[in-house]
């Protein structure tokens, strides 16, 4: 008989702890919602991403080092809530093996994006970060402070646009501090799948 008991209350815990566990982490990825969901108590920017959440099929091209474009790569990129809702992480899976990724939150206090760059070319102590917001005219820009090779002050500013539900566009170009001067040397054209 106390086996039976001891069994029964084991059991009842773990039924309320997994209850628990289920409503304090319901923003989270599931089989119903593989992508995590916007938790309402997070920032309402976070749905700046929202048409970006899923998984898109991209073609991704850069300059070569005679500045000419090389040819286009094609790419995977992946898009997820994380953090129970409270920020976004996205995923670049490239054909020629290089992969990144980024953890983006909304920062309260600079009412501005924070965005965390990693990736498999190189491991960093230190993430790089670029901060902006949502313009507008519906384009997210964000930037982070680097010179030319000549020395001239500015930015590498990453602008997505043409954000839709069927994709997307982005652009990743050194602008001077102005932004009358500006040289794009990364482009990525996306078609949403999921």
């Amino acid at each position: 008989m106390k086996t039976i008991v001891t069994f029964l209350v084991t059991l009842a815990f773990t039924i309320c702890s997994l209850s628990a566990q289920e409503k304090t982490m319901k923003y989270e990825a599931s089989k119903k919602h593989p992508f995590g969901q916007y938790n309402p108590e997070a920032p309402k920017q976070l749905q700046d991403y929202k048409e970006l959440i899923g998984i898109a099929k991209c073609e991704s091209v850069n300059r070569k080092p005679d500045q000419s474009w090389a040819k286009p790569i094609k790419m995977t990129w992946k898009w997820k809530y994380i953090m129970n809702g409270k920020a976004v992480q996205d995923e670049t899976l490239k054909e020629d093996g290089g992969h990144s990724g980024s953890i983006r939150q909304f920062s309260k206090d600079s009412l501005r994006w924070n965005v965390h760059y990693y990736s498999s070319r190189g491991v960093s102590s230190t993430l790089p970060v670029w901060n902006g917001n949502k313009s507008k005219d519906g384009k997210i820009v964000l930037y982070r402070k680097q010179n030319a090779p000549n020395g001239t002050e500015g930015f590498y500013r990453l602008t997505f646009y043409d954000i839709s539900k069927e994709g997307y566009k982005w652009v990743g170009e050194w602008v001077d501090t102005t932004e009358k001067i500006v040289f794009p040397t990364w482009k990525i054209s996306c078609i949403k799948e999921d």
